[in-house]
């Protein structure tokens, strides 16, 4: 012990912050360049959006908007969403419910099958039905012969948007699940509540939050989506112009203030669903914490 007294382990002297923390120069540092990047590639592009849109006065604005083929575009893109919202959240439901409630062979390839839309180019899921559906296509001759057209028509949008969709609300709702756990819905099953009762009753209130999350995801993105409905659309003004689409042509024929004018109405809808996601997210983490 005596020796020991004698060589003292040299101490570290205390700098006042832990070895972990960054210096406040790093933070200072850190900090400015993720509120650089915001304001270059998210703020500035918002308000140059809408500068652009009221350039030449509100009443080119709201002329834009009485424009015919801005009225088709808007209906049609509202219609897509309305058809594949509901579809992609009854898919994300029975796809969240049996990868987190079953074991069975071949669940993990199911999960990779979900996210392959996330990436594979949206262009490629187009050219994809195109190649099933269009005239030279596997059922192209069929369908032309009994009178059902899908490319080129609102059925090819709606398939296409669907595809690249289709992962929002799954995957909103998996992790979720998946942390929440069985043991309420076994629960209810010895009280003697059958499938339906559990699931409307039990299930769906754990899992609204999250569910609500993936439905706006799946919503802004159906309402944005370009590539995959830029190919099977055929462009054709006043039938298969969405609203991207409609902003494109006008940009090309140099209408300017028309073309920003369109975008304003989707950066508005981006900016709502940025605040549900925000809310919703809250609300499902809240969630997560009483458990």
């Amino acid at each position: 012990m005596a020796g020991a007294s004698q060589f003292p382990i040299p101490q570290r002297p205390d700098t006042g912050r832990r070895a972990t923390a960054e210096s406040p120069v790093a933070k200072v540092l850190l900090v400015g360049i993720t509120l650089v990047f915001f304001s270059l590639f998210l703020l500035l592009p918002l308000f140059v959006v809408f500068q652009e849109a009221f350039s030449k006065g509100l009443g080119v604005f709201l002329k834009t908007f009485r424009d015919p083929y801005a009225q088709d575009a808007i209906r049609l893109t509202l219609l897509v969403a309305a058809i594949t919202v509901p579809l992609n959240t009854v898919f994300g439901l029975a796809a969240a419910w049996s990868l987190t409630r079953f074991r069975f062979s071949g669940r993990s390839f199911l999960i990779t099958l979900i996210d392959l839309p996330l990436w594979v180019s949206p262009v490629i899921g187009g050219l994809i039905y195109i190649l099933v559906f269009g005239s030279k296509g596997w059922l192209g001759a069929w369908l032309s012969d009994h009178g059902i057209r899908i490319i080129f028509a609102v059925p090819g949008i709606v398939l296409a948007t669907v595809f690249v969709t289709f992962p929002f609300v799954a995957r909103g709702l998996i992790p979720l699940m998946q942390a929440q756990g069985i043991s309420e819905e076994e629960a209810a099953l010895t009280l003697g509540a059958n499938g339906w009762q559990i699931f409307w009753r039990v299930t769906v209130p754990k899992i609204k939050w999250g569910l609500l999350y993936g439905v706006i995801l799946c919503n802004a993105r159906a309402m944005g989506e370009f590539g995959a409905v830029s190919v099977v659309s055929g462009h054709i003004r006043g039938k298969t112009n969405t609203m991207p689409l409609h902003i494109e042509i006008l940009y090309n024929e140099y209408h300017f203030a028309a073309a920003f004018a369109v975008a304003s109405l989707l950066a508005l809808l981006a900016l709502v669903t940025l605040f549900l996601k925000t809310y919703s997210e809250w609300r499902a983490a809240e969630q997560l914490k009483q458990l």
